[in-house]
């Protein structure tokens, strides 16, 4: 099993950044995909995740109408588009995922598989 984050880096506040993951090893299409991130001293926080039927989608209330998560199956990617960053976004971004996630569990951390994490700094 793997996933590999990419698509971090330095960007302005106000700037726009989409972060990719790319997976294997795993039935992509029959998981649910999350995003988390960590800022420097601070735990992990979820971030956005999309169930597995690719329509329902949870965010945290910090990123609402800023980001967007996308997947394409055809693909196994996950997307998560980040637009008016904020200083406070500035972290190591995490994606993950799981095939035993119901809707109601989306936001909690305990996915099976990780990523390894991408860096984004917002300078303000």
């Amino acid at each position: 099993v793997q996933l590999q984050a990419s698509g971090g880096g330095l960007v302005q506040a106000g700037g726009s950044l989409r972060l990719s993951c790319v997976a294997s090893g795993f039935t992509f299409r029959a998981s649910a995909l999350g995003w988390f991130r960590q800022a420097p001293g601070k735990e992990r926080e979820f971030v956005a995740a999309i169930h597995r039927d690719g329509v329902t989608r949870k965010y945290a209330d910090s990123v609402k109408g800023r980001f967007t998560i996308s997947r394409d199956n055809t693909k196994n990617m996950v997307y998560l588009q980040m637009s008016s960053l904020k200083h406070d976004d500035t972290g190591v971004y995490y994606c993950a995922a799981d095939s035993r996630k119901i809707v109601s569990s989306l936001t909690n951390a305990d996915y099976a598989y990780w990523g390894q994490g991408t860096l984004v700094t917002v300078s303000s």
